[in-house]
């Protein structure tokens, strides 16, 4: 008989629920969102493009900082990747660094992403322009607000983390509990999810602006 552990299971050999994305109702919520927002973009992206075409509207040519952003949206997942290590290490020092770093970067995007949209009303490009700009602005507006969506979950880890990483045996417990490991997996994900749709926007975009 195998002896070895299954996966999903404590080592006493009883199923743990929060090492699996099947049942949890915290996995499911999350699944659910991700499905929730993924099926928003894909909507508003077809819109985009009927819209264009029926209006045979001009392409919009993405200022440089889009671009930019999407290197910093890459930083804050690799500081999410950082803190995930630091936190199966139960290094408390760079697991901190690495929740405050990933909110650091979450801000610089923020910041940048104004700049951007500045850049776009410099070019003459406004929300009521026409069709595309509408959905440029609607699009990449929505993509911001789940950033600040996700930046009130990063400061409650940060908050909880320097208030009980303070003695030995508190760093032991909040390392050891399994509900934090699970919110702390799926905010990862979350963050990778936000970066993926990112891309994907750009790429959308800079596509549609190759197309005339």
């Amino acid at each position: 008989m195998n002896n070895e552990q299954q996966p999903n299971t404590s080592a006493t050999g009883e199923y743990n629920e929060y090492e699996t994305f099947a049942f949890h109702p915290y996995n499911v919520l999350l699944i659910l969102v991700l499905f929730g927002i993924a099926a928003l973009f894909l909507a508003f992206s077809a819109s985009f493009i009927y819209s264009r075409i029926q209006n045979g509207l001009p392409p919009i040519k993405l200022p440089l900082l889009f671009f930019i952003n999407t290197v910093i949206l890459l930083g804050t997942s690799a500081t999410m990747v950082w803190a995930k290590k630091s936190y199966k290490a139960d290094d408390t020092k760079a697991y901190q660094n690495a929740l405050k770093a990933t909110i650091a970067l979450s801000i610089i995007f923020m910041i940048a992403q104004f700049f951007a949209w500045k850049q776009l009303i410099d070019q003459e490009i406004y929300i009521n322009s026409d069709n595309s700009a509408g959905y440029l602005y609607l699009i990449s507006g929505m993509h911001f607000l789940h950033v600040i969506a996700g930046l009130p979950f990063l400061g409650a880890f940060l908050w909880v983390a320097q208030k009980r990483m303070k003695e030995p045996v508190s760093v032991l417990v909040y390392f050891s509990d399994p509900e934090k490991r699970l919110k702390l997996r799926l905010l990862t994900i979350y963050w990778h999810f936000l970066d993926a749709l990112w891309i994907y926007l750009i790429l959308f975009f800079w596509i549609n602006s190759l197309l005339s």
